[in-house]
């Protein structure tokens, strides 16, 4: 049976693998869709393996919340932010957080060896490999984390799964106001990208390698000062930093005039509670990973053999 572009297309749009897969598929199984369909489902392992060398730097983060007390984030990476809006991919997104938010697993070996929680006769690894087949990109769960809390966790997504933040706090009691009020603190992580929540998070190993730097640049800028006024300007400059790195010392981006552990404090006080902001997850999608770029030109031209 001739293979027509209509059929390739149609094919496409049912699995979302590639087209030149498609179009294989389909003469593979003389036409068939049903048998096309099974086609590139069985031929995942070597796509996976065909693709392992490929750069997955686009992808979604999502995340998940149950009853307040437990959340899971995940980061998928594809290859191409056109597979990242894909339906099919932002599906199994869902259902990695869903299999984060149930795991015991602590690692992402322990993760991936699982089963798989939509079909438990599989494990995770392998229905990210069917994926695989039926997208036709390279794609990869890079990482997860759970939290549980006795207190209150809330999770924000920003830029459609660009980022995603967790933050849990301690609280005694949990409304719409202490929720909204963390959901703002997630936000505010989202923006800031602090590294620690207090500064009594911050290592000494930390603060002795940021002193030096801050007095090899004072001394350039200043060789005629005496050390007694090098050492004042330091502890000022750190100071500046700790009030960037650390999330409660942050003026707080909503209303200028309080830092965030002010806000949190207002807030608290408004609603009779006692909260206290204990940890935050931030995932970026892509972040330190190499993206490549790509000679879209270059790619249509070796594909149609030119």
């Amino acid at each position: 049976m001739a293979v027509t572009a209509s059929m390739v297309k149609e094919l496409r749009e049912m699995t979302g693998a590639g087209m030149m897969d498609c179009k294989k598929a389909l003469n593979e199984t003389n036409g068939n869709m049903d048998e096309a369909v099974e086609y590139l489902r069985k031929n995942g392992q070597a796509k996976a393996e065909k693709k392992a060398g490929r750069i997955a730097a686009e992808g979604l983060v999502k995340a998940s919340v149950k009853e307040d007390k437990v959340a899971a984030i995940v980061e998928v990476n594809s290859e191409t932010d056109f597979v990242a809006k894909n339906a099919e991919f932002q599906s199994f997104v869902d259902a990695v957080v869903e299999q984060a938010i149930d795991t015991k697993a602590t690692d992402m070996d322990g993760f991936m060896a699982e089963a798989w929680k939509a079909d438990t006769s599989k494990t995770v690894q392998d229905a990210l490999t069917e994926k695989i087949a039926v997208i036709g990109e390279k794609l990869s769960i890079r990482r997860f984390e759970k939290i549980e809390s006795e207190g209150c966790v809330v999770a924000y997504i920003h830029g459609g799964g660009r980022i995603g933040v967790l933050v849990e706090a301690e609280a005694d009691v949990v409304n719409d106001e202490i929720r909204a009020c963390l959901k703002n603190v997630a936000m505010q992580v989202a923006a800031m990208s602090p590294k620690y929540v207090s500064r009594d998070e911050v290592s000494q190993e930390f603060m002795d390698h940021e002193k030096e730097i801050l007095l090899a640049q004072a001394k350039k800028e200043n060789p005629n000062k005496p050390d007694n006024i090098i050492e004042k300007m330091i502890i000022g400059r750190l100071n500046k930093e700790l009030k960037e790195y650390c999330l409660l010392d942050q003026v707080y981006v909503q209303d200028s005039d309080l830092t965030v552990a002010k806000y949190v404090e207002k807030v608290a006080k408004e609603n009779g509670a006692n909260v206290k902001v204990k940890k935050f997850v931030r995932f970026e999608t892509g972040e330190g990973i190499e993206k490549k770029v790509d000679d879209f030109a270059a790619e249509v031209a070796a594909q149609a053999g030119m």
